[in-house]
This record gives C-alpha cells, sequence and structure tokens, in this order.
C-alpha cells in the first residue's frame, strides 16, 4: 500500500457504484417489459428484432474487455505506437464477418454457430466445437474479470473482492432477468461510459504532459512514433506484418466465427441491419484503439524521465495505466472511479455477452437436442437457468485466477490458441465445399495441436528481448533512491534465457503471439483438405443450399445480387437443416411470391432474404434491393 498514488474515496465508489446500478436497471426494464413473451427465442436472441445501433455499441463493448483499456496503453508506453496499425487488422476482421460469414450464419436462421457444423459436416463435430468454446470462454472470463480487478486493488487500493464479485452477480443477473435486449442495451451504455472515461484521462494527461505538442515531441524523442516496421520475420513480437495479417487471423478467430459476435448480429430485424451493426462497430474499435494508443503515448511523456516499473512503484506493466490515473486525476473527487467504471465497462460487457453466449450454445446444442418437445415458457426458464450457472461459473473461474499464478497469462492465450482452429473448422465448411467429415475432423485436431504446441511453449519459453524489443525506460529524473534488486534479477533472467536454451525455443517458440491463430488455421485447412483428398471428397450437390460461399461473392459484395432465388425442397427435405428454414423475413425488402417449380441448384447465390419462404410450396423470390 506504501507505494499507492492515493486511495478511492466515497465520490470515486459512488461513481463506480452509478455504473452497476443503471446495468441492473436495464435488466429490470427489460424484464418488465418483456415479461408476456416467454419464448427461449426472445430471451435468446432477441426475438431477431434488434437495430444496427444499439448492437454496433455493444459489439464495441464487448470487444474491448478492461484487459484492452488498461493493458493496450501499457503496450504503447513500452513498445511505441506502432499497436496502432491494429486498426487495419480490425478493418480486415469486419469486412470478412460482415461479407463471408454473416450471410451463411443469418440466412440459415440457426441460434448457436455450431448448429452450423452439423448440418454442413456431422453432431460429432458440432460437439467437439461446443464444448472447445465453452471451455475457453469460461476460462477467458475469468481471468479478464481477475486481472484488471487485480491491476486496479494494487494501485488504487480498491477492493478486489468486492469488484470480482459485484461483477459476477450484476451480469448474471441482468443476463437473466433480460436476456439479449438487456445484454445489448446495457452494452451500449457501457461503451458510452468507456469513451467519457478515456476523453477525461486524455484531456487531462495532456494538460499534466505540457500539451498535446509536447506528447507528441517526446513520444518521438524516445523512439515510440516509429510505427511502420516493413520486417517480415515471424519472430518479431510487433511488426507491420504481425500487426495486420496475425492481427486479422487473432481477432477473426475469436470474432467473425464466435458464439458472442454472431449471437448479436442474427439478432437484428435483418441482415442490412446486421452488416450496418458490423461496420458501425468498425468506427467504435477505431474510436477505443485511438484513445488507448493517445493515453499511452501520454502516459510516457508523463514519466518519460522516471518510469514507475523500473522505479519500483509498480510491480508489473498493467498497473501503469491505473497509476497513471491515479496520479493525474487522484485530485478530483470522482474522477477516478470513473476510469475504474470505464474498465470495468468493459469487463461487465465482456461478462454479460460470454455469459449470454454461453447458454445459447448450451441450449440450443445440448438441452433442446435432448429434450425436443419443451415448451415456449420451459424452454425460457431453462435459459434462464443457464444463465445463473455460467454466471457462477465464470465468477468461480475468477476467483480462481487468484491461484494460478503465471497460468494467468497462458489463460488468456487459450481464447487466441482456439479461435485460430475453430476458424479454420469453419472456412472448411463455408469455402471447401468438398470437405468431407473426416477432413474436418483431422483437420481440427491438427489445427488445435499445433497452435497448443507453440502457445504453451512460448509460455515456458519466453520469447529473447530482441524479438520483443521493449524501448528504453529512464528513471534518471526520478527524485527517490531505486535499489538494483530489480535490475539485476532482469538481468539474471535474460542471462538463463540465453543460456542452456532448446533449440526450438528461439525459433518456434519465439514465434509472434499475434501468428499462433495463423499457425492453427493453416494447420486446420491444410490437413483438412489433404484428408479430403485421400479419403473422397464431398459432392458439393449433395450440401443443402446456402450452407458454402465463394470468394467470388464476398469480392463482388457491392454488385446486384440475389435478385432470383429458386426453391424446390419440400418440407421433409428441409427439416434437417436446423432452423435454416424458420420464417424470418427481411423487412426492408419487397417480395413477391409466384408458386413455380424449378432448381434449388442456384440457391447459394440467389437466395438474400433471410429464409423468408413458405415450407409448404416451392416459389420464386423477386426480391428489390
Amino acid at each position: 500500500m506504501e507505494n499507492i498514488v492515493g486511495t478511492f474515496k466515497v465520490g470515486d465508489y459512488v461513481v463506480f457504484a452509478f455504473l452497476f446500478v443503471v446495468s441492473s436497471g436495464i435488466g429490470v426494464f427489460f424484464a418488465i417489459k418483456e415479461r408476456k413473451k416467454a419464448s427461449s427465442k426472445d430471451f435468446l436472441v432477441g426475438g431477431r428484432q434488434m437495430s444496427c445501433g444499439p448492437v454496433a455499441l455493444s459489439l464495441t463493448a464487448s470487444f474491448m474487455s478492461a484487459v484492452t483499456v488498461i493493458g493496450a496503453p501499457s503496450d504503447v508506453y513500452r513498445y511505441g505506437a506502432s499497436y496502432v496499425i491494429f486498426g487495419v487488422a480490425y478493418t480486415f476482421v469486419v469486412f470478412l464477418t460482415a461479407e463471408l460469414f454473416l450471410p451463411v450464419f443469418y440466412r440459415s436462421g440457426i441460434t448457436s454457430t455450431y448448429e452450423y457444423l452439423e448440418l454442413r459436416f456431422c453432431k460429432l463435430v458440432r460437439v467437439a466445437a461446443t464444448l472447445i468454446y465453452i471451455i475457453q470462454t469460461i476460462l477467458y472470463t475469468g481471468v479478464v474479470v481477475y486481472a484488471p480487478a487485480l491491476a486496479l486493488n494494487q494501485v488504487t487500493g480498491f477492493d478486489l473482492w468486492g469488484s470480482i464479485f459485484a461483477t459476477g452477480i450484476v451480469c448474471t443477473f441482468y443476463c437473466t432477468l433480460g436476456g439479449l435486449k438487456a445484454v445489448v442495451w446495457t452494452d451500449a451504455f457501457q461503451m458510452v461510459v468507456m469513451v467519457v472515461g478515456f476523453l477525461t484521462v486524455l484531456i487531462q494527461g495532456a494538460i499534466k504532459a505540457g500539451g498535446i505538442e509536447s506528447v507528441w515531441s517526446t513520444a518521438y524523442t524516445g523512439g515510440r512514433m516509429h510505427i511502420f516496421d516493413f520486417d517480415v520475420n515471424p519472430l518479431r513480437r510487433h511488426t507491420f506484418w504481425t500487426l495486420t495479417v496475425g492481427g486479422t487471423f487473432t481477432w477473426l478467430g475469436i470474432y467473425g466465427v464466435n458464439q458472442s459476435t454472431i449471437q448479436r448480429c442474427i439478432s437484428c430485424k435483418t441482415e442490412s441491419h446486421a452488416r450496418w451493426a458490423l461496420y458501425l462497430n468498425l468506427l467504435g474499435l477505431w474510436i477505443i484503439l485511438f484513445c488507448a494508443v493517445i493515453s499511452g503515448l501520454m502516459m510516457y511523456a508523463f514519466y518519460s524521465s522516471c518510469d514507475p516499473w523500473s522505479g519500483g512503484l509498480v510491480s508489473a506493466p498493467d498497473q501503469l495505466m491505473p497509476y497513471f490515473v491515479m496520479e493525474i486525476l487522484g485530485a478530483f473527487p470522482g474522477l477516478p472511479g470513473l476510469f475504474v467504471a470505464c474498465a470495468f465497462s468493459g469487463t461487465l460487457s465482456t461478462v454479460a455477452a460470454s455469459i449470454n453466449a454461453l447458454a445459447t450454445v448450451m441450449y440450443e446444442d445440448f438441452v433442446s437436442q435432448c429434450f425436443g418437445d419443451l415448451s415456449n415458457r420451459a424452454a425460457n426458464l431453462i435459459s434462464k437457468a443457464l444463465c445463473v450457472v455460467f454466471g457462477v461459473a465464470c465468477t468461480t473461474m475468477a476467483v480462481a485466477a487468484s491461484y494460478m499464478g503465471g497460468i494467468v497469462q497462458a489463460a488468456l492465450s487459450i481464447h487466441g490458441m482456439c479461435g485460430g482452429p475453430m476458424l479454420g473448422l469453419f472456412s472448411l465448411g463455408i469455402l471447401f465445399p468438398v470437405t468431407n467429415v473426416k477432413g474436418a475432423v483431422g483437420g481440427l485436431i491438427v489445427g488445435i495441436s499445433l497452435s497448443f504446441w507453440v502457445g504453451v511453449g512460448a509460455f515456458i519459453y519466453p520469447a529473447p528481448s530482441n524479438n520483443t524489443r521493449p524501448l528504453e525506460l529512464s528513471t534518471a529524473g526520478c527524485n527517490f533512491s531505486i535499489t538494483d534488486d530489480e535490475y539485476n534479477q532482469t538481468s539474471l533472467t535474460m542471462s538463463a534465457l540465453s543460456s542452456d536454451r532448446y533449440w526450438l525455443a528461439d525459433s518456434w517458440y519465439s514465434m509472434s503471439y499475434l501468428y499462433y491463430s495463423a499457425v492453427g488455421f493453416i494447420g486446420t485447412v491444410a490437413a483438412g483438405l489433404l484428408i479430403t483428398l485421400l479419403t473422397g471428397p464431398m459432392d458439393p450437390k449433395k450440401l443443402k443450399p446456402g450452407m458454402t460461399r465463394s470468394m467470388k461473392d464476398v469480392m463482388c459484395f457491392c454488385s446486384v445480387r440475389f435478385r432470383h432465388a429458386d426453391f424446390n425442397e419440400d418440407k421433409e427435405d428441409l427439416e434437417d437443416f436446423g432452423k435454416a428454414w424458420d420464417k424470418h423475413p427481411d423487412q426492408e425488402s419487397v417480395m413477391k411470391m409466384d408458386k413455380v417449380k424449378s432448381s434449388s441448384d442456384n440457391l447459394q447465390e440467389n437466395a438474400y432474404t433471410n429464409a423468408a419462404f413458405d415450407h409448404n410450396e416451392t416459389s420464386q423470390v423477386q426480391v428489390k434491393l
């Protein structure tokens, strides 16, 4: 506690509590408003009537967790502003999600993304993918709650266990009461809190650092403005290529095919609304990224002559941002609480989205498969009970994280290591119609094995500093004595790293962490296609319509598409396509139904609406866009 710049005061706790009260209030509001709608569909996907605006804010808020709010500025402080290149990766991720994956998921009418895997391959693939998702999400969500709470506690004295249990209880409360609608609107409110919190830090930080020009000049002198490094070496931590190519695979794996993201997209009233939500979300991602990078540069300008980490005032890099905030805002009652509310807004959004997504996949992929004749009321009650179960599970995981020590870092990496193989699995199904079941299963096993091999190896054998290349930090201007213990310990550690290292440690295990997902993706796709060729490719004509998508559709998304859709499937043939043939009319389209008999071979290229046709008759649909 002797290193704490200032502790929380009553005003700070009031501001922080306000975030939790409003979030809970939104849950109560939707519980009352939607009390007459008893179906699980209304609870889990908002009745598929959400607008693009709140969904876009929700996507951004949950994407930017407290790990990002606290960790990204610290990364810029240590490694420079090249972090901003993630904006390019975000652009590719959103574009591919909107134009490649979203149309397949939305038009099929599915609720769980893993339902697609059964429709495309088999039940075994669906169950395996669902279990992997559940395990990785609980692990990741628990650590996302614990890690920032610990950093804030060690710097500000903010109560650790109180914040952890408050987060778990509040998220479970409004998820259980209000369902997806409460999650989306609460996320929208929390996104506003995040922006306001960042702006407060930026304004006061600029004043304390001597103005924007001074910040820019100091950052440039300290090497923080060297953004573009085109070194193609995959061992380098952050270069233009690792941030764009590796970043795209990393975020697409946990964004483009992630249940949490896709569930909110398919909750939109039309596919157009879902696509707009994704592109508006991109704008939000750029804003938060810009705020985080500028905060890191201001923090460096403020501490350019006396680094708190090297000086022993903080014990870990993730404590730098809270320490900085307490130092510049500590004299203003309530403002430190506003920043903590900003950080925990990201946490609440991530946790709530995870709880809702976990409840959805558990209900759709397991409960509804075992108990097919549930009434709407029973399905709704089970969905709410699952929210409670997973809320308790995530909170318990956060408590367990306090006993995991260094394994916390590995738990954070699991999300990325699983994302690549999952992305590869869905890509095999959507982009390669010839992929068979054996190829999908074998590809997933190979991809998971490769990504965990490199990820766990990197955790055991950390990359040497010549690959990570942290920038110089100074303590020349500190007005207190600094012992050499930390420096000596670091030197000893680096000596140990440089001697008696396994040969893979300086090559395979030293690969940039951003390439873990790419390794998993490439391994899954390559192995899947090879096994498919060896065991006999699948006949694409045997696939149900709408289950694949060509790159031509993706790259030519601006063209006039899908004006005529021909359907020639009877009700019995369509039932095994999950809920793909439920009616979800596109309210922005003008539809004209004329009964005809035609082939369904062109459905994939022609269907634009979300399966808006009658089960009992074959039809030709003309859509005016």
